[in-house]
C-alpha cells in the first residue's frame, strides 16, 4: 500500500467528550455551551463565532481546570488499536480540532498521533481570559492542515482520508480523497463517502486493508 495520511477531528470523534463542554461545566455554563456547540455542528451557526461565544463563558475560570478537564477526557473505543493499524501499515495520522492545543497536545502524544493542531485558550496571570490566542481553527484551517501535512509528508492528495462527525468538518472531508462521517450530524452523513454509526473507531480498520 502506498502511504496514507488519515485526519481525525478530536471533540466527539477521537474522544467521547466535547471539551468546551466540559470545562464550561467547571463555570457552571455546560447546558448553554452544549447548545451552542450542537447548533454549530449542525452548521446553524458559524463556528468561530460560537467558538468565541462559548470560551467567553471560561472567563475567570483558574487554569488548572485545563489539567482537570483532561483527566476527564474518555477516549472513543477503538481508537487505539486504529491508530496502531494506520501505523503498521504506513499510514500518518493527524489530529485537528475546533478544541484547545492545551488538551490536545498530551491526548496526541498518549495516542501517538503524528500532526496535531488545535486553538490555543487565552490565559493570564493563572486564569483563563475567556478569550482563544491566535488564528481560530476554523473549517477552512482543518482542510488546509490537511493539506499542508500531505505535502510535507510527500503523501498524494489520493492518498488522504478525513473523519469527522461536525459541519466544521466538512471542508476538511471534500478536501480529501476520502470523506467519512463518523457517528455524524446529519448533514455530514449527506456529503460523507463513508458513513460509520457505530461508536467504535475499529470499524474504521477495513478502509485500510
Amino acid at each position: 500500500m502506498n502511504r496514507f495520511l488519515v485526519v481525525f477531528d478530536v471533540d466527539s470523534t477521537l474522544i467521547q467528550d466535547e471539551v468546551i463542554e466540559l470545562l464550561a461545566e467547571e463555570a457552571g455554563k455546560r447546558s448553554e455551551v452544549a447548545e451552542i456547540t450542537e447548533a454549530a455542528m449542525r452548521g446553524e451557526i458559524d463556528f468561530a463565532d460560537s467558538l468565541r461565544a462559548r470560551v467567553a463563558t471560561l472567563s475567570g475560570l483558574p487554569e488548572s481546570v485545563i489539567h482537570s478537564t483532561y483527566e476527564r477526557v474518555r477516549l472513543t473505543p477503538g481508537v487505539t488499536t486504529l491508530i496502531e493499524h494506520i501505523h503498521s501499515v504506513g499510514g500518518l495520522v493527524g489530529a485537528v480540532s475546533g478544541g484547545f492545543s492545551q488538551i490536545l497536545q498530551p491526548l496526541a502524544e498518549r495516542l501517538r498521533v503524528d500532526f496535531h493542531l488545535a486553538n490555543q485558550l487565552g490565559v493570564l496571570d493563572g486564569k483563563l481570559t475567556g478569550g482563544v490566542d491566535g488564528v481560530i481553527i476554523d473549517k477552512s484551517a482543518k482542510a488546509a492542515a490537511l493539506v499542508r501535512w500531505a505535502a510535507e509528508s510527500g503523501i498524494a492528495p489520493s492518498n488522504t482520508i478525513a473523519v469527522g462527525d461536525g459541519a466544521n468538518d466538512l471542508q476538511m472531508m471534500s478536501t480529501a480523497a476520502l470523506g467519512v462521517a463518523f457517528n455524524a450530524k446529519p448533514i455530514v452523513r449527506d456529503q460523507a463517502n463513508v458513513v460509520v454509526d457505530l461508536a467504535d473507531l475499529a470499524e474504521l480498520i477495513p478502509l485500510f486493508r
